[in-house]
C-alpha cells in the first residue's frame, strides 16, 4: 500500500494516482491530508503538493488536479529521455513533470471538450491532438511515465516487493455486415445489379450472383477462419455485430435473420460478444436501448461492452448514455486513420465525467491500430514494420494491445491481401521476447 499525502484529496487526485499507481504498476493507493498519518506509515509513501515535508518521495503537483470544470490550461510539451511530457514542476521534485496531471489531462480527454475542428462525421480527429502535434502519438505515454516513476519508488523502498504485470492482446473483430451479398434481400441485390451493370462492375455482378446461387463463398464470410484463429489463442477476441436498422449509414443484415441470429450465437459460443452501436444510436438513447435488448435477446445474457459505429464519440453523451443503459464497456476510444494511443495509455482506464467531477463505473479500453490505418502503407514490408513498432512499444510497458479487424479484412479482396498474416504476428506476439 502506498500513501499519498496531498493538501487536498478531490476525485481528479485519486483518478489519476490509482491508473499510475494500481492499474499500470498494480500497486494499491490511499491517501491522507494528516502529516502524523503520513509519518506513521512504515511502507510506500509519498507526498505530491506544492512543497517537499522532508526528504520524502515528493512530487509537485500542478493546478489541474484541484480545479473544477475546464480552464485554459497553458501546455509547453518537453523531451524526457526517450519520450515527452508537460506540467514541468522544478527541481526539488522526484521527476521532472507532474506525470499524474498530465495522465489526468489526457485520460479525462480534456482537450475533446475545448473547441476543435471535426470531420465530416463530427469526429475528434487525431490532429487535432495534442500527441499528433508534438509527436508523441505513436506511445503510450502514461504507461511509461508510470515505469518512470516506478524506479524511483524501488530507489526509495528497495526492500519492497513490486507486482509484475505481461504484455497481453485483445484482438476486436468488427461486423457492420457479416456478408457482402447473402441475405441483403431481393430488393438490395436488385439495387446492387443495377449499380454494378452501370457502373460497369461487371466482375463483381458476375461474383455476386455466384454467391447467391451457393456456387461461391461470400467474401465476407470469414467467420470459420476466425473461430479457429480464436481456437489456438489463449486470449478471447471480441467480436462487435451490428444489429441496428438499416440507414443512409449502416447497411447491414436484419436482426430477424434466422441464419444471421445462428451466427451470432455460434461467435459466442467461442468469443465474447458486444454490439457496434448504429450511427443513429449514439445520438438517440432510445435507439441504443432498442439495440442492446435486440443484442440480449439473441445472446440470452446480459450486454456489457459496445462499440460505436464509425469510432463516433461525442463527449460525455455518449458514455453517459452507456452508463444509463449499463453497458459498462465500451471500446471506440481510438483514431480511424492514425495508429497509436488516443487517451495516452495502453491500460483500461475508466471515464472521469469533467461536468460532474467524478469517476463512473464505465471501463474504457481504447484500441491502438484499425486495419483501415494500415492501408495507407503500400508494401505488406511496410504494414508489418508499422505493426511492429506499435506492439514493441506497448511490449516495453507491459500493456495491452487492441487491434481492429473487420470479418471482410481476412477475405482474398486485393486490397486486404497479407492481412491475415498480420493477424498472426499480433496472435504470435505474446510467445516472443
Amino acid at each position: 500500500m502506498l500513501l499519498v499525502y496531498t493538501h487536498k484529496i478531490t476525485p481528479r487526485v485519486k483518478y489519476a494516482f490509482k491508473h499510475i499507481l494500481t492499474r499500470i504498476l498494480g500497486i494499491p493507493v490511499t491517501f491522507t491530508t494528516t502529516i502524523e498519518d503520513f509519518i506513521a506509515h512504515d511502507s510506500l509513501k509519498m507526498s505530491y503538493t506544492k512543497q517537499p515535508l522532508s526528504h520524502e518521495v515528493f512530487v509537485r503537483s500542478h493546478d489541474i488536479l484541484f480545479e473544477h470544470g475546464l480552464s485554459d490550461i497553458d501546455i509547453h510539451v518537453q523531451d524526457w529521455e526517450n519520450t515527452k511530457c508537460f506540467f514541468s514542476n522544478g527541481e526539488k521534485s522526484a521527476i521532472p513533470f507532474d506525470i499524474f496531471s498530465a495522465a489526468f489531462y489526457l485520460l479525462s480527454r480534456y482537450e475533446e471538450y475545448l473547441p476543435h475542428v471535426k470531420d465530416e462525421y463530427g469526429r475528434f480527429t487525431a490532429v487535432e491532438s495534442l500527441a499528433y502535434k508534438h509527436d508523441f502519438l505513436h506511445q503510450p505515454v502514461i504507461d511509461i511515465w508510470a515505469y518512470k516513476f516506478k524506479k524511483v519508488l524501488e530507489t526509495q523502498f528497495p526492500d519492497y516487493e513490486f507486482p509484475k504485470k505481461s504484455y497481453a492482446i485483445k484482438p476486436i473483430i468488427d461486423v457492420p455486415s457479416p456478408y457482402n451479398f447473402k441475405l441483403k434481400g431481393l430488393m438490395r441485390n436488385f439495387g446492387g445489379t443495377i449499380k454494378d451493370l452501370f457502373g460497369f462492375k461487371f466482375k463483381r455482378l458476375y461474383y455476386r450472383y455466384m454467391v447467391l446461387f451457393g456456387i461461391k463463398k461470400d467474401s465476407y464470410d470469414t467467420f470459420k477462419y476466425i473461430i479457429n484463429k480464436q481456437k489456438q489463442s489463449d486470449f478471447k477476441f471480441l467480436f462487435f455485430f451490428l444489429i441496428g436498422d438499416y440507414s443512409t449509414y449502416d447497411k447491414g443484415i436484419s436482426a430477424n435473420k434466422k441464419q444471421f441470429i445462428s451466427l451470432i450465437k455460434q461467435v459466442a459460443d467461442y468469443c465474447k460478444v458486444g454490439i457496434k452501436a448504429s450511427y443513429f444510436a449514439l445520438e438517440d438513447i432510445d435507439v441504443l436501448k432498442k439495440e442492446k435488448q435486440r443484442m440480449e435477446a439473441i445472446l440470452n445474457t446480459s450486454l456489457t461492452a459496445s462499440r460505436q459505429s464509425f469510432s463516433k464519440l461525442n463527449l460525455p453523451q455518449s458514455y453517459r448514455n452507456l452508463i444509463e443503459l449499463e453497458i459498462l464497456e465500451d471500446y471506440t476510444m481510438g483514431y480511424v486513420n492514425h495508429t497509436g494511443f488516443r487517451a495516452g495509455t495502453c491500460t483500461p482506464f475508466f471515464f472521469y465525467d469533467l461536468d460532474y467531477e467524478i469517476q463512473t463505473p464505465l471501463k474504457i479500453t481504447s484500441y491502438h491500430l484499425l486495419d483501415f490505418s494500415l492501408l495507407k502503407h503500400q508494401s505488406l514490408l511496410d504494414k508489418k514494420k508499422a505493426l511492429n513498432e506499435i506492439i514493441s512499444e506497448i511490449k516495453a510497458v507491459n500493456g495491452e494491445f487492441v487491434p481492429v479487424f473487420h470479418n471482410y479484412t481476412f477475405s482474398d479482396v486485393d486490397r486486404w491481401i497479407g492481412y491475415k498474416e498480420l493477424f498472426n504476428n499480433i496472435l504470435n506476439s505474446v510467445n516472443e521476447n
